[in-house]
């Protein structure tokens, strides 16, 4: 059998943007996992591209300094929290390098000094968001394969990198506070009590499917139950157990979901009890968040991140803004009180619904709120129609935007351009067309997500 090759003391010397360390050898890059820049490692290759390998490391020589001791039992098999071997001060170093090698590399532009990164208060239990799966093909560790026993193959957790159809059951998720994890766990033992099935992706059947849990920063609680099977009585007796073991759910609904895959914005959600909503709240301000709504994963860095983005903006109150790729409206509703009128696009119609619901929840009447793709929205008749912007915040997708929705702010040039972005390397891109038509004036990335390679950043360009 031929066996890999090995690598020895090889020095890894940096991060890529995926989150992988980096070394070099043979003029060869070499991505590595759970590696830090200082470490000195022997590594067998177990995998290679046309233009780099993949290693795993054997052996260490040298640990770098900015090691630490993962404190999450499934960190190296779980696909989440890649970081978490390492400093949270060196997570946010190498997230503001990679801010600053997208830009500078990609965009080709003249850039100000980049700001510090902002870092999140809290490192872990900062979500408020968390979708687990159900699965009856539970991952086994090597030594449980071994072990030949009869093991429960059920699991309710997260996936496998790379294995659409292996779960990795959570015992403890580090992600989101309590009581997220009390109900998953209450959730699995109740259905494995029960003998009621979990979901088999590959063959298409069993009842339970998917369980999102979403939290507050008002306190409140929505649990959705994804079901394959439309089994009413197998239904009625998992809510009725949520119901009655977490009279704390604000919200608790469930989806019968019969198609291949996930997603379920084209189906009923059912509201089993409570309400169909819950809220947030920012600054006063409180947004409704329906089972279909976009918010902001970190609630207490979202505000931080909105404040920039307010801040760069640097209303007088008498502005037109238009806010594109507007969401739920977070970030309108956010800046109205200090513009004269705020126009906020996005193209999922539910969206928008919650956007206008959520200036009405506030008392704000300063807001337009428009359904449509961005790319047949943004013209040159859309602005004619509701007037010449004085600033326009962007806050796209990781694709970032379209080159048409580029070409249109090229032409009717607002005095600001506020870009929000959750890709550094796409925002790069969009710069490199802006550039025709503006200069960077401020640039601050900000951490929403520790543990991770993730990284948002904001820029404020003004028109040349």
């Amino acid at each position: 059998m031929k066996t890999s090759k090995v690598i020895e003391k090889l020095e890894i010397t940096g991060v890529s943007a995926e989150g992988k360390s980096i070394a070099r050898h043979d003029n060869r890059v070499i991505f590595i996992k759970n590696g830090a820049p200082g470490d000195v490692v022997d590594i067998k290759i177990v995998g290679k591209r046309k233009k780099f390998f993949e290693g795993e490391i054997i052996n260490f020589h040298k640990k770098s300094t900015d090691r630490i001791e993962p404190f999450c039992e499934h960190f190296g098999t779980c696909g989440g929290c890649k970081w978490q071997h390492i400093t949270y001060e060196s997570q946010l170093r190498h997230k503001s390098d990679h801010v600053a090698s997208n830009l500078r590399k990609i965009s080709k532009t003249e850039l100000p000094e980049i700001n510090p990164i902002m870092g999140s208060t809290e490192t872990t239990y900062y979500r408020n968001k968390l979708e687990y799966t159900f699965s009856n093909k539970r991952w086994l560790t090597k030594e449980e394969i071994e072990s030949g026993e009869d093991l429960s193959r059920s699991a309710l957790g997260f996936h496998i990198p790379k294995r659409f159809d292996k779960i990795l059951d959570i015992n403890h998720c580090w992600l989101q506070r309590d009581p997220s994890n009390n109900i998953r766990l209450s959730v699995k033992k109740f259905a494995d009590d029960n003998e009621l099935s979990f979901f088999d992706i590959r063959d298409q059947v069993g009842l339970l499917r998917n369980l999102i849990i979403r939290t507050s920063s008002t306190g409140e609680l929505m649990v959705i139950v994804q079901f394959f099977e439309p089994d009413q009585e197998s239904i009625e007796l998992v809510m009725n157990h949520l119901k009655v073991e977490f009279p704390e759910i604000t919200s608790l609904q469930y989806i019968i979901n019969e198609k291949k895959n996930e997603t379920f914005y084209d189906l009923p959600v059912i509201t089993f009890s409570g309400r169909e909503f819950i809220y947030e709240e920012m600054e006063g301000l409180k947004f409704r968040i329906g089972p279909k709504s976009f918010y902001q994963t970190n609630s207490e860095q979202a505000y931080e991140l909105y404040k920039v983005a307010r801040d760069f903006a640097d209303l007088q109150g008498d502005e037109l803004v238009y806010d594109l790729y507007t969401g739920t409206g977070t970030i309108a509703n956010f800046i109205a009180k200090k513009a004269n009128h705020v126009v906020g696009v996005e193209s999922v119609e539910e969206a928008i619904v919650d956007a206008r619901k959520n200036s009405e929840i506030n008392g704000i009447s300063n807001t337009t709120f428009l359904a449509g793709d961005m790319k047949d929205m943004f013209t040159d008749d859309f602005v004619k129609q509701h007037g010449q912007p004085d600033v326009i915040i962007t806050d796209p997708p990781r694709a970032g935007m379209h080159q048409k929705v580029v070409e249109t702010l090229n032409r009717i040039k607002p005095k600001k351009l506020v870009y929000v972005s959750c890709n550094p390397a796409t925002q790069a891109r969009d710069l490199e067309l802006l550039s025709e038509e503006f200069e960077v004036v401020k640039i601050q990335p900000v951490d929403m997500f520790p543990q991770t390679h993730h990284v948002e950043n904001v820029m404020l360009l003004r028109a040349r």
